[in-house]
């Protein structure tokens, strides 16, 4: 996999938009910098993946680890829908992750099980999974930063 980002992984509008939210709603940075640096985010030593508001939800970002868990290229991730990053018999534990994050505005410490694209598992560890809202209180989406064990 190539190290370097391509340019929609670094200047989709909404990248600003799930930092900001994550700090809104958890008193804490997501990425060190104190201003936006969508760089920063895509080599974050965690991993960070965001779905859109689709009826079935896609992956809109995917940052380098993220991708290598996943064993997806970008361009690959972002036509993705996130429900389909859980193997079936997971994907109700998902759901009600989710439907929790709506209520609450985000989870943390969550651990659950994905697969990546070879069908590889690996285990998602100290996860916060958050709602994507701007200033307005208006919702975007949802996001999710992690660490990996494989």
């Amino acid at each position: 996999m190539n190290d370097s980002p391509p340019d929609t992984a670094l200047n989709d509008k909404r990248l600003q938009l799930i930092a900001e939210s994550y700090l809104r709603l958890t008193g804490r940075r997501l990425i060190n910098p104190l201003h936006f640096d969508p760089l920063a985010m895509w080599n974050a030593s965690h991993a960070i993946v965001a779905h859109g508001t689709e009826e079935d939800p896609v992956f809109f970002y995917g940052n380098k680890l993220a991708l290598q868990l996943f064993e997806l290229s970008f361009e690959d991730f972002v036509r993705l829908p996130s429900r389909l990053s859980a193997e079936a018999p997971e994907r109700q534990a998902r759901i009600e992750l989710m439907e929790k994050v709506t209520r609450q505005g985000f989870v943390d410490n969550y651990c659950g099980e994905r697969i990546s694209s070879s069908g590889r598992r690996f285990m998602i560890q100290n996860g916060t999974v958050w709602n994507i809202i701007d200033a307005a209180g208006v919702y975007h989406g949802q996001a999710a930063s992690f660490i990996a064990q494989k």
